[in-house]
């Protein structure tokens, strides 16, 4: 993977840092920069890496996008974890079956390493709710769509980090879906507030203009976005 901008330079950087020198990493801007495809990228590299020589820096990935309802009523739904969050996380799905396409290919066409990967334990996707009370080591964690958290979630998750892991959020602060939340008081916007100058936090705020999408996708979100959706 190869920055194609000046803000995905710098995230790059900001995410290959050791999490013993940069443990938070905030990476917010609209849809369409790449926020969610380089914080999976740059974890697959210190997590399966190219090489089998390579030391690798966490043991697994951990992904989870927040919904506030979901969170909520996740115990009352029907069927196994992996079937009551296998929808809300199939936009991590798409980036990684678009990360993991060259391997597929030579391997003969179907992209089944994707599905190695989460099969292997090497990542795992998992709801907000059923993170409440850990605290979780050697990991790389993902938490996409953070505006959708609350204040309360978000210091829930930095708070619970354990020894080696690395937090990366995600999010468009301006694009926020859930009841009560807004673009000042949701858990993205918090947590980069209140990590504003922490020494151990690196946040990066992408531009509209360093949408990575087809050149369609990026005169639509100039021309046709609403405050508030998109």
């Amino acid at each position: 993977v190869t920055p194609r901008n000046a803000g995905q330079v710098f995230a790059v950087d900001a995410l290959m840092a050791p999490a013993e020198e940069v443990p938070l990493v905030i990476l917010k801007g609209p849809a369409g920069t790449a926020k969610t495809f380089l914080a999976l990228a740059c974890g697959l590299e210190q997590v399966v890496g190219d090489s089998a020589k390579e030391e690798k820096r966490y043991d697994r990935i951990l992904v989870a996008r927040p919904n506030i309802k979901f969170d909520e009523d996740i115990g009352f739904l029907k069927g196994t974890e992996e079937d009551k969050i296998g929808p809300l996380i199939r936009p991590i799905w798409d980036n990684l079956e678009q990360l993991t396409r060259m391997k597929a290919d030579k391997n003969g066409g179907k992209n089944s390493y994707a599905q190695y990967l989460f099969d292997s334990g090497l990542i795992v996707a998992q709801a907000l709710a059923y993170m409440r009370g850990r605290s979780i080591s050697n990991t790389w964690i993902i938490i996409d769509e953070a505006q959708n958290m609350t204040p309360l979630q978000a210091f829930g998750i930095i708070s619970r980090a354990g020894v080696g892991s690395k937090i990366v959020l995600t999010g468009d602060p301006d694009q926020v879906d859930t009841p009560n939340l807004d673009r000042g008081n949701n858990g993205l916007s918090y947590a980069s507030e209140k990590m504003r100058g922490s020494p151990l936090c690196r946040q990066i705020t992408f531009e509209p203009q360093e949408c990575e999408r087809s050149p369609l996708a990026s005169e639509a979100i100039k021309r046709l976005s609403l405050k508030g959706q998109g």
